[in-house]
């Protein structure tokens, strides 16, 4: 199969390019490579050191004798280039991981919420109008998030997708299938919720053929493909914006740092393993929907936990402090979080969870690149509100200088 990943420079898009190259297919990687200008904005690397895409690519070649093609392009500004690609390239499948990914960086400013909507939708919405302009039946997949559906406690699991509903009409009820209400926490997530509308309507009016994955926050770093060659090695985000939080828990016990708690802790996270996101993306590839019917909605999660939860485990495990902090985020301070991930173990997921072994694992990849990491980055201090900001700790390890008069 000849498949397209757009984004494939990225946290969850190279070790997915990996995979489907390893099992056979013709991959293409499609990135405007922004990521690693954001990178520079920040002033912070990723903990393990990446070297340029041409060459990981070079690499995987040498490694496997399978090439996976780079095309440098930027879907949201490029629409004519876009078009000429896909009549050019004509891919059976596209994985569209090409978003901005953060929730904290889409609310650091005004231009952060107007660069992510901009990116975000533009892409998607370049990305569907070209497949229907070229004609090209290429089954789509987008990397959703969890994080559309909220984080309120109703009670009930969340379905995959869509809701049954009855609605009263005048010769009485009638049910109904519904997209599940979003309810999103960040300017990046009402991203992800306005692609949902955006494939109901492409699947609908064009026949599109889509996946949307809900996925849940990904941990570890390895994967079989990049634990091949150490130049191979995905990228590592431990700073306030792009770290996700089990992953920047390892890091600040690897080096000391007090593993920083925000609010009560009791957010509750679905979670799931790098290596388990790109099997499902392989499941999702091989479950296609057909021309006409409705947008195919996945809950890419294995697992959920508490963030304080998570702070304990890794405390134990590794004997670092828990630093209770103000939360920057504007969210309820304590949620439950039931979800249904039924279809992904029908197709036969077999799920990773946090074993110690795991969570080791992480650690001592901290431990080796621990010259790397730049400790002023590590905590989270883009606020959701200005409010908010004005009670952002900046300094959990106490060290800045304080005026004694």
């Amino acid at each position: 199969m000849r498949i397209a990943v757009l984004g494939g420079d990225g946290f969850v898009g190279w070790p997915t390019s990996l995979h489907l190259s390893n099992l056979g297919h013709e991959v293409h990687i499609v990135d405007n490579l922004s990521r690693r200008w954001i990178d520079t904005e920040l002033g912070v690397q990723s903990l393990t050191p990446m070297d340029s895409i041409q060459e990981r690519c070079r690499i995987w070649h040498q490694e496997t004798g399978n090439r996976i093609q780079f095309h440098l392009l930027n879907l949201a500004t490029e629409y004519d280039r876009l078009k000429g690609w896909l009549l050019d390239v004509k891919p059976d499948a596209v994985i569209h991981f090409a978003e901005q990914r953060a929730a904290p960086y889409s609310m650091k400013t005004d231009r952060h919420k107007v660069y992510t909507v901009n990116n975000n939708v533009n892409a998607t919405h370049n990305l569907l109008a070209a497949l229907v302009e070229t004609g090209i039946d290429a089954h789509l997949i987008h990397l959703g998030t969890m994080g559309v559906y909220g984080y309120s406690s109703v009670g009930a699991p969340i379905p995959e997708g869509y809701l049954d509903v009855e609605i009263d009409t005048p010769t009485g009820k009638k049910g109904q299938q519904i997209l599940y209400p979003t309810k999103p926490g960040s300017v990046y997530h009402m991203t992800k919720s306005l692609d949902q509308i955006l494939f109901q309507f492409y699947a609908q009016n064009d026949g599109l053929r889509i996946t949307d994955l809900h996925q849940g926050i990904v941990w570890g770093t390895h994967t079989d493909q990049t634990r091949r060659h150490e130049q191979l090695i995905n990228r590592f985000d431990y700073d306030g914006d792009y770290g996700t939080v089990l992953n920047r828990f390892l890091i600040q016990a690897a080096i000391g740092y007090p593993l920083t708690v925000h609010g009560t802790g009791g957010q509750t996270r679905a979670f799931i393993h790098v290596q388990d996101s790109v099997r499902c993306v392989e499941l999702a590839l091989g479950d296609a929907p057909k021309a006409g019917e409705r947008v195919k909605i996945f809950n890419q999660m294995t697992e959920t936990h508490r963030v304080r939860d998570l702070a304990e485990l890794v405390a134990k495990l590794t004997g670092a402090k828990v630093a209770n902090l103000p939360n920057p985020r504007k969210e309820a301070p304590e949620n439950d979080l039931i979800v249904n991930n039924e279809q992904f173990l029908s197709l036969g997921l077999k799920p990773i969870t946090l074993a110690e072994g795991l969570l080791a694992e992480v650690v001592d990849v901290a431990k080796k690149y621990a010259h790397r990491i730049d400790r002023s980055r590590v905590p989270a201090v883009s606020a959701w509100t200005k409010d908010i900001a004005r009670v952002v700790e900046h300094d959990p390890e106490g060290k800045r200088l304080r005026s004694v008069s």
